[in-house]
């Protein structure tokens, strides 16, 4: 909101206010916390309201804060204490990225002083005690303990340190998205949380160390680490089945709608519980942790009542273990969570495309153990072909092209506004669009079986990627990627209010590929796309 008492300061005014807000602040931004230079910096400062007027802050001197121009245009709220919360968060957001992940509760923890130590506990019938004498506090306190009537699990309540949590990212493996951003606001404004977090311990009586692993609430403790709270109330089951709690956690995120999982969670989830089964798998039959002579097509057989569940986390393994490789490239380029602006690529289209096409959706005869050490098991073959082609694609299209800083956020209209949008990126935009990639993803699917069919290979299409790609194949899929960025429709601006106005469906785009023109007759590609030409250098 424009302030009046601004508007009145003439320019030395303005400067004398300015240096005063850099001496208070000592020479840093209110909310980035990074250096200010009143001299680099002359023209790309602001001095904005720290309490926003429409709340009730004050216009006047007291309630002015001085920040970096760029940090407070994109500020992700319009109280500056809340903005700068934010803004640490996304420091931890960016460090992650390099990592090629996105933070999780532990980080948020490790930031703020967090898991750091087991908890001193002994636990008899009726009360469970503890003390904190690793930050100096030897009291002990005690909390009772109930037992649940139905699952007859053990729990007690207690408000503890942070510096003696961890997250179970096995139980509930999801990160903190963007929607932390909300719950920091609502906090701040005093707002209580409405259930507190859940965590478990698995005690002994030989020894009095246990750790506290948080596996629900995660997102409601990282917003109260990131305002500055030191100690979290907690609900702790004590001792429980941890299989149990990963199938109770699951099926509140999927059958019953508890808790909003994103897909890819589930998908982790039921990575989880495939492991799980595997192991049980073994016990059962004798066999040793490092014996696989068992095939998926066993593992459903045994656990025959959940037959129609271990095949949907068998195939949620494989695009676990896909999607969180840490040598994909193109991961960097996709939201998990599927709301944020910033990457040009959702989880759910990753899902409909390669997986869809590319990830054999049926059971397996051969071993778990089936040539495991020439690299020429099916399933570890698919897996990492899949992830080969998505970093040719992040080579070809997205690394060191696409900018984050811009996003994805109304280009088309900013384009239709005048606005300039680096080719580089727009081609990257374009290209990642759902009903876009669907077809040329197809398309590379078409390539890989016509060049095993011109070699004379029988081949079954639906294993395609369990078949070991040469080394001249993967030559023609890098060149028709190539080439298929350089047309001329991805970079054509006057196309931004008809073929790439709203979302079209896969029909649309393949109605192109396929004639050249639209379902409505307008011309958008020169002429239809010919495969051949395509995979020419």
């Amino acid at each position: 909101m424009h302030s009046l008492f601004l508007a009145k300061l003439n320019p030395l005014q303005r400067d004398e206010l300015l240096q005063r807000l850099w001496d208070s602040q000592k020479g840093m931004c209110f909310i980035c916390e990074q250096e200010i230079n009143l001299k680099l910096h002359k023209d790309t400062l602001d001095i904005d309201h720290v309490e926003p007027l429409k709340n009730g802050g004050k216009d006047d001197q007291t309630n002015f804060a001085l920040t970096h121009l760029s940090c407070n245009r994109s500020k992700q709220a319009s109280d500056l204490r809340v903005a700068r919360v934010l803004a640490q968060f996304d420091k931890i957001n960016k460090e992650c990225s390099k990592m090629n992940r996105i933070p999780n509760l532990d980080d948020i923890f490790k930031k703020y002083g967090g898991a750091k130590y087991d908890l001193k506990m002994i636990v008899n019938e009726e009360m469970a005690d503890y003390s904190f004498p690793e930050l100096k506090d030897n009291t002990i306190h005690h909390s009772h303990i109930y037992k649940d009537d139905l699952s007859g699990m053990q729990y007690f309540f207690a408000k503890l340190p942070i510096s003696y949590l961890f997250h179970d990212d096995r139980i509930n493996p999801r990160s903190i998205g963007s929607r932390v951003s909300g719950l920091v606001g609502e906090f701040f404004k005093k707002r209580p949380q409405l259930s507190i977090a859940l965590g478990w311990i698995s005690t002994t009586e030989q020894d009095n160390n246990v750790r506290v692993k948080v596996f629900d609430g995660q997102h409601k403790v990282a917003a109260q680490v990131l305002l500055g709270v030191k100690e979290i109330p907690i609900r702790i089951f004590i001792n429980p089945d941890p299989e149990v709690l990963i199938t109770t956690n699951t099926n509140a995120g999927t059958k019953y709608s508890q808790v909003a999982f994103d897909k890819s969670v589930q998908r982790h989830l039921g990575s989880s519980i495939y492991r799980d089964r595997v192991r049980q798998y073994q016990r059962e039959h004798g066999l040793g942790e490092e014996d696989y002579s068992f095939s998926e097509k066993d593992l459903v057989r045994h656990f025959k009542g959940d037959s129609r569940e271990m095949k949907k986390d068998i195939l949620d393994s494989t695009r676990d273990e896909i999607s969180h490789n840490t040598e994909n490239k193109l991961m960097a380029y996709v939201d998990f969570a599927g709301r944020a602006k910033e990457k040009p690529i959702s989880y759910s289209t990753i899902e409909k495309t390669f997986y869809s096409f590319f990830i054999y959706k049926d059971l397996l005869e051969s071993l778990l153990s089936y040539t495991a050490e020439g690299g020429e098991n099916p399933r570890d073959l698919e897996k990492s072909q899949i992830i080969k082609l998505m970093n040719i694609i992040a080579d070809e299209i997205y690394v060191g092209k696409f900018d984050f800083s811009i996003g994805t956020n109304r280009i088309e209209s900013n384009l239709q506004k005048g606005e300039q949008i680096p080719e580089d990126h727009l081609i990257a935009y374009r290209l990642s669009r759902e009903e876009v990639l669907y077809n040329w993803l197809y398309y590379v699917r078409q390539i890989v079986k016509n060049y095993f069919i011109m070699l004379g290979n029988p081949i079954n299409e639906e294993k395609l990627f369990q078949y070991r790609f040469p080394e001249p194949l993967w030559e023609i899929v890098r060149i028709f990627i190539h080439n298929l960025k350089q047309l001329p429709v991805w970079v054509n601006h006057e196309l931004s209010a008809s073929a790439f106005g709203g979302k079209q469906n896969n029909a649309f785009w393949q109605t192109i590929f396929e004639t050249g023109k639209s379902p409505s007759g307008q011309q958008v590609l020169s002429s239809k796309l010919n495969l051949m030409d395509m995979i020419k250098e």
